[in-house]
């Protein structure tokens, strides 16, 4: 079984190397980041559950596990990420039923 906070852990840390081995794609890569993890027209729980359902439907285990994090800590319910795999796996088809399921397990270890 996957422990999904340190597969949050270990994206995160690799953008740590990343800023120091390329400077400036992280730099370009943590300016997005904030740009988008603010209030705005959609509050910052919102993009992350939009981030959330993306990254089901592109497959990405490490996206899932720190966006599961990151909507947890934007004050997502679970019923909020239970609609948003819901949504992810209309778009995604039966593939993302596989990382929607990741997802949920990450939700349940962060809860």
């Amino acid at each position: 079984m996957t422990n999904y906070k340190d597969k949050a852990k270990a994206v995160f840390d690799f953008l740590g190397t990343l800023s120091k081995e390329n400077t400036g794609v992280a730099e370009g890569f943590a300016t997005m980041h904030k740009a988008t993890a603010t209030d705005s027209a959609l509050t910052a729980k919102q993009k992350e559950l939009i981030a959330l359902g993306i990254s089901i439907t592109i497959r990405c285990e490490g996206c899932i596990a720190c966006h599961v994090q990151d909507s947890l800590k934007a004050g997502a319910t679970k019923e909020e990420i239970v609609e948003t795999i819901g949504v992810a796996v209309v778009m995604g088809g039966g593939p993302s039923v596989v990382y929607g399921d990741m997802a949920y397990k990450a939700m349940k270890e962060m809860m």
